[in-house]
């Protein structure tokens, strides 16, 4: 109905609905609460904050601070959906260090971008050194691979059900609301023009197959075969373009959110952080 609603205005005011679509495209249509199995791991993580473009963001830390790894999460997500990986990776000498991202959780704001995802895990690194690993999912991959090529340093990363192409973003937001043409267009246009106005060349800078010689470190690809968000195509554009670097894990039955907290997926990305040498 929205769709419909939209396509319909632009044949009245292209202008007006074009920035309508803009800002629904932007802002994240709910906040994701804690949920009962993510609780006693989220209560007792050490909280803090930071200020990110004028908004409070909450932060979370687990273990000493020492070999610290990354945990980005998805949009529309936050860092408890990381639960299951946090008594793991403590029981490996780890500490786990995430944020819920502007928008997000129990951060401030309406909306987050790239950008600020990669410059927040940036002020971590300030504060806890160079990360051990990442492990992110869903948007929080693209965000990875952008920090990872422009701010920060890890020695491994794990991306589940990973979206790596923005591109793709955009055009699978068209898609799921049915937008014309023009539309889809003009939504392009105005992530150029009012988003990113000072990057160059949005879409090739924020693609995760953009100078894959950037990004020196082991991968491991967790994607579901079924996945109906980020389709499976989006972890072999990854695994093509980081070639010997990166490993595939296909999973059935998993989706794109349960796919994080499984077993199979947990146990995987724990022995691939375990894993010695390249």
């Amino acid at each position: 109905m929205l769709g419909a609603t939209l396509n319909a205005g632009a044949a009245i005011s292209p202008a007006l609905a074009e920035r309508m679509v803009y800002a629904v495209f932007r802002a994240p249509l709910k906040r994701g609460k804690v949920l009962p199995s993510e609780r006693e791991v989220h209560l007792r993580a050490k909280t803090g904050e930071l200020v990110s473009e004028g908004r409070r963001v909450t932060t979370y830390q687990w273990g000493d601070g020492e070999c610290p790894v990354l945990l980005l999460h998805g949009w529309q997500s936050r860092a408890s959906r990381f639960a299951a990986f946090v008594p793991r990776l403590e029981a490996l000498g780890l500490s786990p260090i995430s944020f819920d991202a502007p928008g997000h959780g129990d951060s401030e704001g309406r909306t987050t971008t790239v950008l600020q995802n990669a410059a927040i895990a940036a002020r971590l690194q300030d504060r806890f050194g160079p990360f051990h690993s990442v492990v992110a999912h869903s948007f929080g991959v693209l965000c990875a691979f952008v920090a990872l090529r422009e701010q920060i340093k890890a020695e491994r990363l794990v991306a589940i059900a990973g979206v790596s192409d923005f591109g793709f973003l955009v055009a699978q937001f068209g898609r799921i609301l049915g937008l014309d043409a023009a539309l889809r267009s003009g939504l392009r246009r105005q992530v150029e023009t009012r988003l990113f106005p000072e990057v160059d060349n949005v879409w090739e800078r924020f693609d995760a197959t953009h100078r894959p010689g950037d990004i020196d470190l082991p991968l491991l690809l967790v994607h579901d075969e079924g996945d109906r968000v980020v389709p499976l195509r989006q972890a072999h554009r990854l695994l093509s373009a980081h070639d010997t670097r990166a490993e595939l894990l296909v999973t059935t039955g998993l989706g794109h959110r349960r796919i994080l907290d499984a077993p199979l997926t947990v146990d995987s990305a724990l022995d691939f952080l375990e894993r010695k040498g390249s």
